[in-house]
This record gives C-alpha cells, structure tokens and sequence, in this order.
C-alpha cells in the first residue's frame, strides 16, 4: 500500500538546546526538505528502546562530535507538516544539555544535513528559525535554567 504520509504514524525526535554560558545555543542551518535553510538545533529520531537522554547524547556526538551531559527534559511539541513533498507528523521532544568541556568545537559531521554549526544569542538567533523553534522563541521560551533553581549547572 503507498503511504503518502497522511495515513502514517507520527515519528519521535528529540532535538537539543546544547548550552554554552549564559546565553550561547548550538544552531546549525538545515539542508534537509523540510525546513531547509533554516536555523536548527541538533537532534534526530528516537531509536527503538533509547532514552531521551540516550537518544540526545547519541544525535548530538553524531552531528557535531560533542560530549555533553547534564541532559534534562524541557518540553515536546507536536509538528505536523503537510505542505511539503513527503507530509510528515514529528512529536519533537526537547532537552537540554551542557558540553562536559566548555573547549570543545562543534564539528560537522553530517554535512549532507547541515551546513554547519555555531553558536548564537538565543535572545537574537539567526533568522529564519526552524518552525517549533520560531514558535518557542517568538513565545518567550527560555532554554537557560531558572537562576534560582537550586542546581549547579556549571560544575
């Protein structure tokens, strides 16, 4: 039976805000159909049987060579984009995380994917912005831990 992506099942990915001081986000710009062009975060579908934190620490060493830890849950989104040639439905969970060296440069390691990788003010990102991550920012969305939260992220 041909599936034309309207009579899938919604896929899981997880997409992270890698975090660098204060206010520094890994970004990278898309090259894949949907999305193209535009400003993402790391991040690919969850294999069968991984965490989102496994699935985290994995998409980001693949993309950009990474260690991170500190990975924590933030939020998920439901995406559905059916104005593209392969409609598709992408529950998107987002995490956090923290390079375990603040020394490490961000490689690209899937070029075919993305044109590579920097850091940005998430207060002003580079523009265009992927959907959700549009969505998040233009609705306020802060990434950063709460400053009075009790936790020491830069141990």
């Amino acid at each position: 039976m041909e599936n034309d992506g309207m009579n899938s099942r919604p896929k899981v990915a997880v997409a992270v805000f890698v975090l660098k001081g204060n206010n520094k986000v890994l970004l990278g710009r898309r090259r894949s159909s949907v999305g193209r062009d535009n400003f993402a975060l790391p991040g690919g579908h969850l294999e069968f049987g991984e965490s989102f934190e496994e699935c985290a620490v994995r998409e980001v060493k693949e993309e950009t060579g990474l260690d991170i830890d500190k990975i924590e849950y933030l939020t998920v989104t439901n995406n559905v984009y059916s104005g593209v040639a392969k409609p598709t439905h992408i529950v998107a969970i987002f995490m956090r995380a923290f390079l375990v060296d603040q020394n490490q440069m961000a490689q690209n390691l899937e070029p075919e994917k993305c044109e590579g990788w920097d850091w940005y003010d998430w207060k002003n990102p580079p523009q265009p912005l992927f959907g959700p991550l549009h969505t998040m920012a233009e609705n306020g969305f802060s990434p950063f831990p709460d400053p009075t939260d009790c936790k020491n992220y830069n141990e």
